[in-house]
């Protein structure tokens, strides 16, 4: 590794119009998943000026079956995308939850994916899509997480609790944060510049507000990131100066569209595929859900301190096609071996989709959480979060002899 380098990770809010369409379309997952536990959702959302629209595929036992919705369906399910936004708090006059247009295009899921994809007589059920999928997990912070992304992170989801608790009322829904820190080997020695854009109620763009509007985001980053990280730190607060006009107004938003800020940061690979929308047979998901528990729990488990997992499916095939664990040489075994004592985990059931749903308990409805602030580094909590637990440790262990 280079002995001192700086690198930066972003994160976006809850009211991002991108973020609002990943919220949408996951809250369309829970709605589904909470009827029917095998329905099978593809859920896309696009907002932008009062309008919000759902495309995708759907099946689902008395939501939308045989080509036909259940009578009330289309209502429940724009009531519950107008909920959503109403909970971000979107009450404006170009983004208003009671009043935007609402267009459901959702339509029957293909019977050519279904076939590859539903178990049948001797046949597993198979992947719901090709692809390859990422896990990472490093010691640089508690939740095993890139310091980067964990740090922007924290700083948004602060703004929005104080926006949320009326802590801070000149907050609006949209906002942005990016953090950029320098190494000394493997380790953050400074945060050498933190960005943050932020939506504002009018007139906090100049004078005394604007001050006060500074001071508060300050106050949040000092709150967030070590003090002994800040000694050197470059603030760029609205650096494009007014920032009323937000959210899916001011640019339009799509499900899917933040993939980096979802995972890693940038700090470790992608394989591509988004996560929100998704049911669980959609291994762009569930695959990359097990690959951070696996990666987790490897550094949890003290196997090595950063440790990179690459899993690939089939469509249709239910056996992964391949296994691939990285710990960047700071292993304190091989990466063979890991990858040996993983796959002979009776546990994990060869890592199969059905499986890997079966160890994370993933057919639930508890996604829509997952859509702001990353779906990694979060505290796991009853059925919430179960890819961040680190209840493998011991198995690899023993694994390993």
């Amino acid at each position: 590794m280079r002995s001192e380098y700086l690198f930066t990770s972003e994160s976006v809010s809850e009211g991002h119009p991108d973020k609002v369409a990943d919220q949408i379309s996951d809250a369309i997952v829970d709605l589904f998943l909470s009827k029917d536990p095998e329905a099978r959702i593809a859920c896309e959302t696009l907002t932008t000026t009062q309008l919000v629209v759902l495309a995708g595929e759907i099946r689902c036992k008395g939501v939308y079956e045989n080509g036909e919705w259940a009578p009330g369906a289309q209502d429940e399910i724009e009531a519950t995308v107008r909920r959503t936004v109403k909970e971000i708090g979107y009450e404006q006059d170009g983004f208003h939850w009671e009043k935007f247009e609402f267009i459901n295009r959702l339509h029957g899921q293909s019977a050519h994916i279904a076939q590859g994809v539903d178990a049948a007589d001797n046949k597993d059920e198979g992947a719901g899509d090709q692809g390859i999928m990422f896990g990472y997990a490093t010691d640089e912070t508690p939740d095993l997480m890139p310091a980067t992304l964990y740090y922007s992170h924290k700083i948004l989801e602060k703004m929005a609790a104080d926006r949320h608790s009326g802590a801070a009322p000149f907050l609006e829904p949209d906002a942005k944060s990016q953090v950029t820190l320098r190494y000394e080997g493997s380790l953050p020695v400074a945060a050498t510049a933190v960005v943050v854009s932020t939506q504002h109620a009018p007139g906090y763009d100049q004078g005394e507000k604007e001050a006060e509007l500074h001071a508060y985001v300050k106050g949040v980053v000092a709150s967030v990131i070590p003090p002994v990280l800040l000694r050197e730190t470059e603030y760029f607060i609205n650096p494009t100066g007014s920032f009323e006009i937000g959210g899916p107004d001011g640019d339009a938003g799509l499900t899917g569209r933040k993939i980096i800020v979802d995972t890693y940061g940038g700090a470790a690979p992608h394989g591509g595929g988004a996560f929100s929308g998704k049911d669980p047979t959609k291994v762009d998901r569930s695959a990359a859900y097990i690959s951070r528990y696996l990666a987790k729990n490897v550094v949890a488990a003290g196997l090595a301190t950063r440790c990179t997992i690459q899993l690939a499916y089939a469509i249709g095939v239910s056996k992964p096609l391949s296994l691939y664990v990285d710990t960047h040489e700071t292993g304190t075994v091989g990466d063979d071996q890991i990858e040996a004592a993983i796959l002979s985990l009776p546990e994990l059931g060869g890592l199969t989709p059905r499986a890997i749903r079966t160890r994370l308990g993933l057919n639930k409805p508890i996604y829509r959480p997952s859509a702001a602030y990353g779906h990694f580094g979060r505290k796991p909590e009853g059925d919430f979060f179960p890819w961040e637990r680190t209840d493998l440790t011991d198995a690899l262990k023993a694994a390993l002899g």
